[in-house]
Parts: C-alpha cells; structure tokens; sequence
C-alpha cells in the first residue's frame, strides 16, 4: 500500500514511523514545506515540499498531519486523487467543512479515519465501558493544561495560529463524553483569556466549555497552553454519575507538556456508594505504539472493508461542540448547536 504522509510535526513523524514498521505499507513520500530533522529510519524516503507533488507518487493512502486548516482541502483532493485518508484532528476548522469532507469519503467511497488516539488505548476504552456500565445521566469533568515552554511554546503559538487548544486538544474529551452518554448534545457556552501578547489578538490560549446533552447529562472541559499555565490539577478526568463515579488516576503529574503523558493512565479508580475498587492498567502503550495502532486500524478499515459511518459521524459531532464553543467565547453567548457553522 502505496504512502504519503503529509506534515512532519511530532504527529506526522510518529505516523510515517508507523507505516515505516508495518508490513503492509510503502512510504513514497514525506511531505513538508520545510526542512526538518527526522528519526534515521525516515531518512531514506523521498520528501516534498508540496502536498501537490506528493499527490504525484499516486498513493494509496495519504497521511494528513498537517495545521489544521489545511485539513478539509488536503483530505478531498487526495479522496480525488484516490486515495485513502487518515487525518490528525480537528478535522476541519468549520463543521460545514467536516461535512464536506466525510460527504467526499461516501460519495467516493474512500476509507476516512480521524486521529481519535484515545479509541486505542486500552484504558481508555476501559474508563467508557466503566463509566456506562454506572448508567447515566453523568457529570463529566475533564481537562488538559500545558506548562509549555521553549520549543513546545513555539509548537503550540504555531498552532494557536488557527486553531485554539480549546479545539485542536478538545475534540479528544469531547468524543469521550459523547461516547458515554450516547446522547445528542443540545447546548454549549464557553469562556476563555489571551493570557500572552505572542499570540493574535483575536486568539485565547485558555478556554473553556459547558456542554448540555439531551439525557440531562453535563460536562466541562478546559484547556490552556503557555509558560504561564499551572501544573496543579491540570489532568483531571472524571465521570460521576448516580451509581458512582470512574476517574483516572494521576499518575502524570509534573509533565504536563509531555506527549506521552496526555494518554498515560496510571489506574482507574471506581467509585459506587458500596465501595472503590480500584483499577490497575500495567503496560500502557506508549505515544508511538498507540500512533501504530491508529495506522494498523486504518490499514485494516481498508483491507477489510470496515464501515466507518459512526466513526466520522462521531468526529464531526466532537468537533461541533468544540466550534460551538469557540463561537461562545468570541460572541458572549451560548450556542444551539443548531447554529454552530
């Protein structure tokens, strides 16, 4: 299977390392506008500058780990050029935008997969079947700082150059909240802060969301980015519900820029009024060992002809929460998710 990944940032490197290992896939081509270090093993693979010239290998599968808002463009064109799409998240950075996207993998019939990397994780896959096996409706409380200094700091006002860690981190705990509750989100406020002069006038690097779903359920989630940003409770992962509450363990504490620390659980801790009963998860993957499983899935939606409707349907509604919310913040008012474009 023929691969091009576009974008060599921590995610495209961890992505190509991965089709590098899998006996399935060929990499023809490492697209990036600039010239950046890679791991040896990548060395040896031609590279881009253009996502246009590497669309010219013609690819099986195309790699999108680029900024966000070239996401919707570079995912539809590969499509038309016939290819296979796996795509960092956010998706898009409008929900009409992941629509046209998923639109352009059905009417082609293109395999499309978004980089939820959390699906993977076996303990996080253990905190859902924990959580509704409480039954709802549930409070959720979740969040994700980072003290982000030099290079990470550089990383992260890149990013905030289109999208806000309110977004670009969300869509994660978003898509975890919708796949406990099972029920349609009704209505998001947000709030949020410049908190540096380095980023846009425009842009937040702390934000915020309320989220209402239809079973009464409710949730909030935080995110900030920043030197300025404290550690204390910046991995707060809990799901409480009438029969009890499931929450992760911190077992993390003092990294909070460190990639690896945003899926490490160190036990999942049950609560009902009986008792606690806690939940020990040895031999967590790894940051590149959950990107392999990401590409060994995607791999195999192709070859075996996996049907992928809830699979997008969930990213865009993830993703429409966390725009609603970003439009929450720059208007002063909660959203209908009705409204959210």
């Amino acid at each position: 299977m023929r691969v091009i990944v576009a974008g060599l940032g921590n995610m495209g490197r961890s992505h190509a390392l991965a089709y590098h290992a899998h006996p399935e896939a060929e990499i023809v081509g490492l697209v990036n506008r600039s010239d950046v270090d890679l791991p040896p093993e990548l060395a040896k693979y031609p590279r881009f500058k253009t996502f246009e010239e590497g669309l010219a290998q013609k690819p099986d599968l195309v790699c999108v780990a680029t900024y966000s808002d070239s996401h919707a463009n570079y995912a539809v064109a590969a499509m038309e050029a016939g290819a296979h799409v796996f795509i960092e998240k956010p998706l898009a950075t409008s929900v009409a935008d992941a629509q046209r996207v998923v639109a352009t993998a059905r009417r082609l019939n293109r395999k499309l997969v978004v980089g939820y990397i959390l699906r993977h994780h076996p303990s996080w896959q253990r905190l859902v079947a924990e959580a509704r096996d409480l039954g709802g409706p549930y409070v959720f409380r979740m969040n994700l700082n980072q003290q982000s200094d030099g290079p990470t700091w550089d990383t992260h006002k890149s990013l905030m150059q289109t999208t806000s860690p309110l977004v670009d981190c969300g869509v994660h705990y978003l898509d975890v909240m919708c796949q406990i509750t099972d029920a349609a989100p009704l209505r998001v406020s947000g709030m949020g802060l410049r908190l540096s002069d380095e980023i846009a006038p425009d842009m937040y690097n702390y934000g915020q969301l309320q989220v209402w779903f239809k079973d009464g359920s409710v949730g909030w989630y935080e995110a900030g980015w920043g030197p300025m940003m404290s550690e204390t409770a910046f991995f707060v992962k809990d799901v409480i519900s009438p029969s009890g509450a499931v929450s992760i363990t911190e077992d993390n504490k003092g990294a909070s820029d460190d990639v690896d620390g945003h899926t490490r659980v160190g036990g999942i801790l049950v609560h009902r009024p009986s008792g606690d009963t806690l939940i020990e998860m040895p031999d967590e993957p790894g940051h590149q060992q959950l990107c392999n499983a990401e590409q060994t899935f995607m791999i195999k939606a192709i070859t075996q002809d996996i049907d992928l409707t809830r699979h997008q349907s969930d990213a865009v509604q993830s993703l429409k929460i966390c725009l609603a919310a970003d439009q929450s913040i720059r208007t002063g008012r909660p959203v209908d998710l009705g409204e959210t474009q």
